[in-house]
C-alpha cells in the first residue's frame, strides 16, 4: 500500500485537475513499483507539486520514485536530467514521461538552508557552470515567456498596487530582453534555490527539480533572493544586493544583466499574483516590489 501524505491529498483542493491527479496517484505509483521491480524503502515525501517515494531497485540499490503533477513547467524535466547525466544534478535512472514518473538516484535530505546564505549562493553559482548547457529544441522558450508576461504587465491598470515606475521599467527591459538572441541561448534550471540543492554521496551538492527552459543564465538568480526572505528582515536592500553580488561574482555573470532580469522576473511575479489568484498575497507582493527596488536603485 502507498500511503499518501496528508499534504499531498490536500493538493486536490487546488482544482479538478489536481483532484484527478491525486485520485490516481497511489495506483500510478504502485503500478510503477511493480513494473520496475522496486521495493518501497520508507515513507513518501513531497514538494509543492510532486511526491517522492524512497525505494530499492532489483539489485538492492537506493533510489527514489518521483511522481509529478502534469504541468507545463515540468513536462521536459526528464530530458534535461538525461542531458545533464548527473553533472551537477541528480541522476535520472529511468522515466515514464507521459505519466510524469521518474526513477532517480537517492540523495540526502540536507539542503542549502543549513548554510550561510552567501556560501549557498556561491555553491549554486558553481552549479550554473555545469548545468547551463546548449539549448534543447523541446524546451519552453524564455523569449516567449517574457514576451507574454510583458504584455500582461503592460495591461495592468495604473491603480495596481505596484509602483508605476517599476512597471514601466520592467516593460521596457522585458521587451529589450525578449528581443535579444542570448535570451534563449542556454538550458536553465528555472527554479534553482536553497531547497532544490541536496547533499549527495558522489558529490557534496546536486540540483533537483528543474523547471527547464531555453533561457538566459542571469534569469536564474531571482529565486536565491526571494527564498529565505525572513533572514533579510531589517536590511532587505543590502541583503538582496549582497546575495546577487555573491552569485554574479562566483558565476562570472554580468551585474547589469542580472539586475535587469531580476527586476523583470519580480514584476512578472507580482503581475501574475494580481491577475491569476483570487486573493493576491500582500506579503508576496511586498517581497516582489522590495527585491525589484533593491536591484533598480
Amino acid at each position: 500500500m502507498i500511503d499518501l501524505p496528508a499534504a499531498v491529498r490536500a493538493m486536490g483542493t487546488r482544482g479538478p485537475r489536481w483532484q484527478s491527479w491525486v485520485d490516481g496517484l497511489a495506483r500510478l505509483i504502485r503500478d510503477h513499483v511493480d513494473e520496475w521491480d522496486l521495493r518501497p524503502d520508507g515513507p513518501a515525501q513531497h514538494g509543492h507539486c510532486s511526491i517522492v517515494l524512497p525505494v530499492r531497485t532489483a539489485d538492492g540499490g537506493p533510489a527514489v520514485l518521483k511522481a509529478g503533477f502534469p504541468d507545463e513547467e515540468s513536462e521536459h524535466e526528464h530530458l534535461v536530467l538525461r542531458r545533464w547525466a548527473g553533472n551537477g544534478a541528480v541522476r535520472l535512472l529511468r522515466a515514464d514521461p507521459p505519466q510524469r514518473i521518474q526513477l532517480l538516484e537517492r540523495l540526502h535530505s540536507r539542503n542549502l538552508n543549513e548554510l550561510w546564505d552567501i556560501e549557498a549562493c556561491e555553491i549554486v553559482a558553481g552549479l550554473y557552470a555545469r548545468i547551463h548547457v546548449p539549448p534543447l529544441p523541446q524546451l519552453r522558450s524564455l523569449t516567449e515567456h517574457t514576451a507574454q508576461a510583458t504584455t500582461g504587465l503592460a495591461q495592468l491598470p495604473r491603480s495596481a498596487p505596484i509602483p508605476r515606475r517599476l512597471v514601466q521599467q520592467a516593460i521596457s527591459l522585458g521587451r529589450e530582453l525578449a528581443g535579444d538572441p542570448a535570451t534563449t541561448s542556454t538550458v536553465i534550471h528555472g527554479d534553482l534555490h536553497y531547497e532544490n540543492v541536496l547533499a549527495a554521496e558522489r558529490e557534496p551538492w546536486l540540483s533537483i527539480d528543474p523547471k527547464p527552459m531555453n533561457g538566459d543564465p542571469h534569469y536564474e538568480i531571482a529565486p536565491m533572493l526571494w527564498n529565505r526572505w525572513d533572514e533579510l528582515a531589517g536590511y532587505v536592500r543590502d541583503g538582496v544586493r549582497r546575495r546577487l553580488a555573491a552569485v554574479v561574482d562566483a558565476a562570472g555573470l554580468d551585474t547589469d544583466r542580472a539586475r535587469a532580469w531580476t527586476l523583470v522576473r519580480m514584476l512578472h511575479n507580482a503581475m501574475w499574483e494580481l491577475t491569476e489568484t483570487a486573493r493576491p498575497d500582500p506579503v508576496w507582493l511586498t517581497t516582489c516590489v522590495a527585491i525589484a527596488k533593491a536591484v533598480a536603485d
